[in-house]
């Protein structure tokens, strides 16, 4: 029985930045929550993850993200489902810690977040979706007045920081 399909190959090193290529759509916010997070970004929260869409298949997708130590990654949701899988590093959710080799699944629209371990975390997102949205969720102006402190404190490290899967 013939195929139409093929094999495909995807190099890492060709992969682009999810907000780039517009793979995630940022939901609208409310005012108070697009000045929190101009505040963060102004403060270099930018500078505190790395995102790229490694496969863009129909129906189906894988990003890489690293997310470096004490990123204040917002409380949000997506409207996809995710599986994640923890390459390296580790990450707190909750009461839970999870590291290299734990997985977790956030379903459509469930909000969470989670707090990179003292190395950062790297995940592999395993989505049904090419695109899918961004809900920020954070709604409290302490969280973005803390998160802004804790952004200007870690810059200059974010700048300069390994992934933990290079560092070993």
């Amino acid at each position: 029985m013939a195929s139409d399909q093929k094999i495909e190959v995807f190099r890492g090193a060709e992969a682009q930045g999810l907000m780039e290529i517009g793979a995630m759509k940022m939901a609208e916010m409310t005012a108070e929550q697009r000045a929190g997070l101009s505040t963060l970004v102004q403060a270099g929260y930018l500078e505190g993850d790395q995102v790229k869409l490694l496969v863009d298949l129909p129906g189906f997708s894988l990003t890489h993200a690293w997310l470096k130590r004490d990123y204040p990654l917002l409380l949000h949701s997506h409207d996809s489902d995710c599986l994640y899988y923890v390459l390296a590093g580790s990450l707190q959710m909750g009461v839970e810690e999870l590291a290299a080799g734990d997985s977790f699944f956030v379903p459509a629209n469930a909000a969470y977040q989670y707090r990179p371990g003292p190395d950062g975390v790297e995940v592999l997102e395993f989505r049904h979706a090419g695109t899918f949205d961004f809900r920020n969720l954070t709604k409290n102006p302490a969280f973005y007045e803390k998160a802004a402190a804790t952004v200007a404190a870690n810059v200059q490290h974010w700048r300069e920081a390994k992934p933990p899967s290079v560092r070993g």
